[in-house]
């Protein structure tokens, strides 16, 4: 089989985030700065890095921040859109909403949550998505523990401690293939995730796409520190001319 392109892409982007305060008192979630840049920085050069040609950027709160940082999306190498809803349609009601700005409405489309920061292959996740006659392909990151998790011996004792290790479980990466024929699926108020994904699920047209590469979602402030040090480390730091903060805090 031919491999599959993808060009298109959603960016969901409207949230609030309450829990990463003080970093989204000002600005909405995919403005906070990462190494110096926003995560919806990353987010289109990643896209566009793998021949994505067209995004929507669905917003809300704070919505503006987003357009005036990535415009017409020119300087990334990429058309960029905007969808802003006049009040909070829940994520897939706010997916459903950005759809009808997609260049072609007929054609699969990436979905990214406004909160990750991935660097894998997007060709091999469309080949994929394509291969495997489904409607959605999830993007599936192995579960990392956020605690020390205890080596136990005999008797219980403590032989010692593995720091945040990775368990043998699959996370949502909120990262997607949607072929067109979902969004009529979706709710027009309300999340997919407890509509759409369980009725693809029972149907059997709900794929798993387990990733290797960088993923991160940002959640905490925690999450933004490390996620700053991990860019940092691997030189992914975006060029001055994209960065809002020092990238070095």
């Amino acid at each position: 089989m031919s491999a599959m392109l993808v060009t298109q892409a959603l960016i969901l982007a409207g949230g609030q985030a309450t829990r990463m305060r003080p970093y989204t008192d000002d600005a909405p979630k995919a403005m906070v700065p990462v190494a110096g840049a926003p995560i919806v920085g990353y987010q289109l050069a990643w896209l566009a890095e793998h021949g994505v040609k067209s995004v929507v950027i669905s917003g809300g709160y704070k919505h503006e921040m987003i357009s005036d940082y990535a415009g017409d999306g020119s300087r990334f190498g990429i058309e960029v859109r905007y969808a802003i809803e006049e009040e909070p349609l829940g994520r897939g009601g706010g997916l459903k909403f950005a759809a009808g700005r997609l260049v072609d409405p007929a054609a699969p489309f990436f979905v990214l949550n406004g909160d990750v920061l991935a660097t894998f292959s997007l060709a091999d996740f469309a080949e994929y998505h394509g291969n495997h006659d489904g409607s959605v392909t999830v993007a599936l990151s192995p579960y990392r523990s956020n605690w020390g998790v205890a080596d136990l011996g005999e008797g219980d004792r403590i032989r010692g401690f593995v720091q945040s290790p990775e368990l043998p479980y699959w996370i949502n990466a909120g990262i997607y293939v949607f072929n067109p024929a979902v969004i009529a699926m979706l709710p027009d108020k309300g999340d997919h995730e407890f509509s759409t994904f369980p009725q693809l699920a029972k149907d059997n047209r709900l794929i798993g796409y387990r990733l290797s590469g960088y993923w991160r979602g940002i959640d905490t402030v925690k999450d933004v520190l490390e996620a700053s040090k991990e860019v940092r480390s691997s030189g992914g730091v975006l060029a001055p001319e994209f960065q809002t903060t020092d990238p070095n805090t």
